[in-house]
């Protein structure tokens, strides 16, 4: 199996669900980015211009449980290894848990009062600010998992266009094509309800959550290479014998 899930696509597919996720924000939650920071920075922005009728409490909440989870992931991950550990399958499944609690609250609540869409944001924030950290120490270049920015930034910069070789186009390309895609497939869940679209999304995270932690527990001793990543994968490569250079 290892040798078909690779890191670039575990964290693909959280590109995806980060799509998902910041569309119930905007949509159904008083337009609040749970992913994208920059998107609640600019309307926090405009808003404080006081010529808009744009939230305020919404986007900072956001913030706030954003970089609550940020940080306490990345407390989790300071002495971590590089690549998937435990530690990095327990803050994924805290991911999902999450996701699944905030599709709950959503179906039981619903998120007809403000208090409530606060309350909803600010669980997705958290969730996607532990989700962030733990794709930054997973490393896996051109796909941070919640903003596209400077994979857009690198795309063009590194295009033929651009002077460079298109490398690695494909990825990167990836990368916003599924970003895009999970907005559009959770703005057509918001039409359901914004519980299902959170749902799909705690889903996918933990699919990727056991993916991830079964491909990267193969035994070191036994095993290839390491991917970055992800851990170690079966490889046929012959080994040394003792005492040969």
């Amino acid at each position: 199996m290892s040798r078909l899930v690779t890191p670039v696509g575990l964290m693909l597919a959280l590109t995806f669900a980060t799509g998902i996720v910041d569309a119930v924000g905007y949509l159904s939650l008083d337009k609040v980015f749970a992913g994208n920071m920059t998107g609640n920075v600019v309307i926090l922005g405009m808003a404080a211009s006081g010529t808009t009728d744009l939230p305020v409490l919404g986007p900072v909440l956001a913030l706030v449980f954003f970089l609550v989870g940020a940080s306490v992931a990345g407390r989790v991950l300071r002495l971590a290894g590089p690549g998937w550990s435990r530690r990095c399958t327990g803050l994924l499944s805290v991911v999902g848990v999450v996701l699944a609690g905030t599709a709950l609250g959503l179906a039981l609540l619903g998120a007809g009062t403000p208090a409530n869409r606060a309350s909803m944001a600010s669980l997705l924030a958290l969730a996607m600010g532990v989700q962030a950290a733990t794709a930054r120490h997973l490393a896996v270049k051109d796909v941070t998992t919640v903003v596209v920015t400077s994979t857009l930034t690198s795309l063009a910069a590194d295009s033929r266009l651009g002077g460079g070789h298109g490398q690695p186009a494909l990825r990167r390309g990836a990368a916003v094509t599924l970003i895009a895609g999970g907005a559009v497939a959770g703005a057509a869940l918001c039409q359901l309800h914004e519980g299902l679209a959170v749902a799909a999304a705690a889903l996918v995270v933990l699919a990727v959550t056991v993916l991830g932690h079964a491909c990267a527990g193969h035994p070191a001793n036994t095993t290839g290479p390491a991917v970055p990543g992800l851990g170690a994968i079966t490889a046929n490569t012959p080994r040394k014998k003792a005492g040969r250079p």
